[in-house]
This record gives C-alpha cells, structure tokens and sequence, in this order.
C-alpha cells in the first residue's frame, strides 16, 4: 500500500482559501491526498481548521514588500522542507511567487500554479515591467501553468511572451473552482430571507436592485458603477447594492467614497457569508470590473438566474455572450453601462430570457465536479513520472 500523495496549497491570504477553493480542498482529501493549506493568516484560518483541513500561517502580504518577502520565502521553504509535498499547487500572484520559487529550490517534484487575474493589466511603467518579471520568474519555476479563463490565457501570449508552449494551458472550459450549482439555486427559504432583507434596507418590493459583489476598490469599477446609477432615469424607484468589503491598500477617491455613503439609494452592506439571499433579491448583477481571471460572483449569479450585466473582459465575455446570456459593455465607459441598467429593467421577459440561458451554460460547463475532477486528472498525470 503507497504512502498518501501530499499535497500543498497555497494562497497569499486565507480568505482565497476558504471562498475561491471552497470544498475543493476536502475533495483531494477524499481522494486520498494528505493536504496542507498555506497562507497568511485571518479569521478563515479557524473555518478551514473546523473543516479538517490542516494549515499553516506565513505573513504574505498582497503588496511588494522586499525584506518580509525574503523571510516568508525561507518560512515557506522551512515548511516544504518538513511537510515534503509531492505536489505544491499556487493561487495568487504573491502565493504564486514565493510558493513557486521555495518549491523550486526545495526541488519539489510537481509545481503548479493557476493564474486568475494579473494586476499588471492595470499597471503601468516600472510597477508593469517588475509585475511582469515576478510573473516569469513564477512560470519559469513551475512545471504547468494554469490560467483559469481562455482570454488570459491569450493576455499571457500576447504581452507576457509565453507563446504557446504547453506547459501553459486552460483545464476544460475556464474556471478555478467551479460552482456547486445546487448550492446556487433560488428556495422558498432563500426567497423569503431576500424580502426580509429588503425591507431591513427600506427597499420596496417593487423597487429595482442593482446588485454588485466583490471588493469595493477602483479596478472593480465602482466609480463607474457609482456614475451610471446617480443618471439613471429610474433612480427614484431604484437601488443600487454594495456587498464587499473596502480595502485600505486601494481606497475609492473622496467623490467616489463620498456619494457611496451619502446617496439615499445607495446602500453598501459589507462582506456577507452567504450572498444567495442578495442575489435572490437583484433585479440586476452588475459586475463592471476592470481585469479579472475568472470570476466566481458572476457564475453565481448566473447561476441564481439573476440578469448580469459585465465588462467586456476577459472571463466576463466568455460567461455572458451579449445577446444571448446577458449584457456586455466596455469597461471603464459610464454610458453604455447606465444604458444597459435601463434595459434591463425596462425589457422584462428579455432579461428573464437571458437569466435562464445563462444559467443552463453554467451548469453544462461549471459544475464544481467537473472542475474538481479534470484538476484532479492533471494531478495524476504529473504524478505518473515521480518515484513513490
């Protein structure tokens, strides 16, 4: 009887950990992996613990911080050294440095890594030209690279070089964790919490919600979102949603911050546990984001048969086709987005057409099994060409 393949996983910050890999973690154990999760610590650390999944703390931090990137780099290298994993797989760009270089040096059989998003996208001069030299040093450690959406994958060939070597590769149809699209799927229960929660914000039952989720930071389009709602021609018989957490490394502008707090339609609620009562109470997902990898709350809305309107980005363009599945509109633009929110509560049985085709293309390509499981196949793959 083989030994238990070990698996490590690492993330810059445990909140990735608990959201963005939810369940999929448990599922390599109950494939027999032994796993151990990495990241900096916070409040999830103890959910994932609960769980039965081991972890350990190192102090990443999301911004270039030199000195405590050497010590979490000797700190990551010490816990490889005394876990030794077959597998080290890396989420995020930070994780996905430090990880990667400490399991080359710790001569770790099979590395991985998934990119979900590249903030050189909105970078410029010399932060671009050190964003991307950290990227290729994590591709040049790693033995696969996985962008998780076709458009970043074409991003990566185009402006970082990586042509189309093989070792740089889509699993399936996008996606880095897939949906449980059960889990996503409108209730008695869940009905009846969204009409509470309406009623907690003094919105009437006949009222339009425009719905965003996510952090509320500048390259998630807040400010765009903030402008096309203020012109709406409906705003007094609107509302517009904020569900997310502010983030003092990349605060909104003063104007921005301003009428977010001081609009009388505007209600910014916060990071919520459970956003399917939220979305239940949408008449419209709004995701104006600026750059994305693959993104989670637009396969969960899509998957409540809320109507979405997104940014023509990539990830965003490949789960709502215009047209067809929902509204795509430029990123960065006010007008066409204000637009759109018209539209789409103007032209009803259209948006319940829309909602209902873009969550059977959710569950035909995004359920968390599938997912799981391709990964899962990459794994075993890798695995054939090391010793046991």
């Amino acid at each position: 009887m083989h030994a238990p393949r070990k698996l490590l996983r690492i993330t810059t910050v445990p909140v990735s950990l608990h959201l963005l890999l939810r369940g999929q973690l448990l599922f390599f154990q109950g494939r027999g992996y032994e796993v151990l999760a990495v990241s900096a610590p916070g409040p999830e650390v103890d959910t994932l613990k609960n769980q039965g999944i081991r972890h350990a703390s190192v102090p990443m931090t999301r911004t270039i911080t030199p000195w405590r990137d050497l010590v979490n780099l000797f700190l990551l290298c010490r816990i490889m050294h005394r876990f030794r994993p077959h597998i080290v797989h890396t989420h995020t760009p930070k994780a996905g440095l430090l990880g990667m270089l400490a399991a080359w040096l710790c001569r770790v059989p099979v590395r991985l890594h998934t990119v979900a998003g590249l903030p050189l996208m909105e970078s410029s001069g010399f932060q671009r030209r050190l964003l991307r030299l950290t990227e290729q040093v994590t591709y040049g450690c790693a033995h696969a690279v996985y962008p998780n959406s076709f458009g970043l994958l074409s991003f990566m060939q185009q402006e970082m070089g990586v042509g189309t070597r093989p070792k740089f590769k889509v699993l399936g149809h996008g996606s880095t964790n897939g949906i449980d699209t059960s889990y996503f799927s409108s209730s008695d229960p869940i009905r009846e919490e969204a009409l509470r929660l309406r009623a907690r914000l003094g919105i009437g039952p006949g009222a339009a919600v425009f719905l965003f989720i996510g952090r509320l930071v500048p390259d998630k389009g807040i400010r765009e979102l903030i402008e096309a709602f203020r012109g709406l021609s409906i705003t007094d018989h609107s509302f517009l949603v904020l569900v997310g957490p502010p983030e003092a490394e990349a605060p909104l502008s003063a104007d921005t911050q301003r009428t977010l707090e001081n609009h009388p339609h505007i209600r910014a609620v916060g990071f919520q546990v459970d956003v399917r009562p939220w979305l239940a109470m949408a008449t419209a997902f709004v995701f104006p984001s600026y750059r994305e990898g693959f993104p989670n709350v637009v396969m969960q809305a899509a998957c409540m048969e809320v109507p979405c309107i997104v940014s023509d980005i990539n990830g965003c363009n490949e789960l709502i086709e215009p047209g067809v599945r929902g509204w795509v509109v430029p990123a960065k633009q006010v007008l066409p987005l204000r637009s759109a929110m018209e539209e789409v509560v103007r032209e009803k049985e259209k948006a319940a057409r829309y909602a209902k085709a873009s969550r059977n293309w959710v569950v035909s390509h995004y359920d968390q099994r599938q997912v799981w499981t391709r990964l899962s196949d990459e794994y075993e793959k890798h695995l054939k060409h090391v010793p046991d």
